[in-house]
């Protein structure tokens, strides 16, 4: 897909219309959803084959910090705050030995800084006494460090250990229940349902395709239902602007022809690296 151009049906090629799940009739069984819910992925992963994390990283214990700042804001913004932080405090050790107000004016532009700062000084203590220096690569592990939980932990499992892990954040679970996967609203019951859904080898990347989708297309307050490849799939079609051309103009990152959120993305993202913090 060309930059710009409208999100179009991975199987028909075809702006997708009224969905078939949305009409009214008998109720979708289990396996019915299940099957529909695994042909979204499927078409999910053609949409979005460089899907990826967007916080920028090269080991663990960055992409462990960068996931403890990125609560209450964007990937943008931590990536646009990680490079100073990461030249000032390269290792767990590093940072443990941090002066907090120090450490809070480098995080200072993903708010909460002071939290944030408590956060990373503890778990990078954590490290350093507890796990010798090395991010843990168990999720029993990480959630016994200051400031991470499942979510995080299971982003850094997923992302820098290869075991695979579900992230529901604010997107995922947004657009799962949209497309009727589960009626659950604690992030843990989502994940418990979801994983039931998908095979294990297929939880890291459904995470990122999700989230791809929710950032995208399929946003909260104003769906692109009608440039959504996936519409003819989707039980909430009609929740968000339909028109094709009014659609479109709602379309972000790279498939709206804007920067995406990462400063330093993969080689086969298709759009346009994200500007470094102040400029423009």
């Amino acid at each position: 897909m060309k930059q710009g151009e409208p999100a179009k049906s991975a199987k028909s090629g075809k702006p997708g219309k009224a969905a078939a799940a949305a009409k009214p009739g008998k109720p979708e069984s289990h396996l019915a959803m299940v099957r529909r819910a695994r042909r979204i992925n499927r078409e999910l992963a053609e949409i979005y084959p460089y899907a990826h994390p967007e916080l920028d990283f090269r080991n663990p214990f960055e992409l462990l910090v960068a996931t403890v700042l990125s609560a209450q804001t964007t990937d943008l913004r931590v990536n646009q705050t990680t490079p100073a932080l990461f030249a000032a405090y390269p290792t767990p050790e590093d940072m443990a030995a941090a002066v907090p107000e120090e450490l809070e004016e480098l995080i200072r532009p993903t708010g909460f800084f002071r939290a944030k700062a408590r956060s990373l000084i503890g778990l990078s203590a954590s490290i350093r006494d507890n796990f010798g220096g090395e991010v843990p690569g168990r999720l029993a592990d990480l959630v016994t460090l200051p400031g991470v939980g499942r979510k995080t932990a299971n982003v850094v499992l997923g992302n820098a250990f290869g075991v695979p892990g579900i992230t529901v954040d604010t997107h995922f679970g947004r657009l799962v229940r949209r497309w009727k996967w589960t009626e659950q609203e604690d992030p843990e019951k989502v994940e418990a349902e979801i994983a039931a859904i998908f095979p294990k080898s297929e939880w890291t990347m459904l995470s990122h395709r999700v989230v791809f989708h929710g950032r995208r297309i399929c946003h909260a307050r104003k769906p692109a239902c009608g440039a959504c490849p996936i519409a003819p799939l989707c039980p909430s079609y009609g929740e968000g602007e339909t028109d094709p051309e009014k659609a479109r103009k709602l379309l972000k990152y790279e498939m709206g022809g804007q920067p995406g959120q990462r400063l330093s993305p993969p080689p086969d993202y298709p759009g346009r690296p994200a500007p470094p913090l102040g400029a423009g």
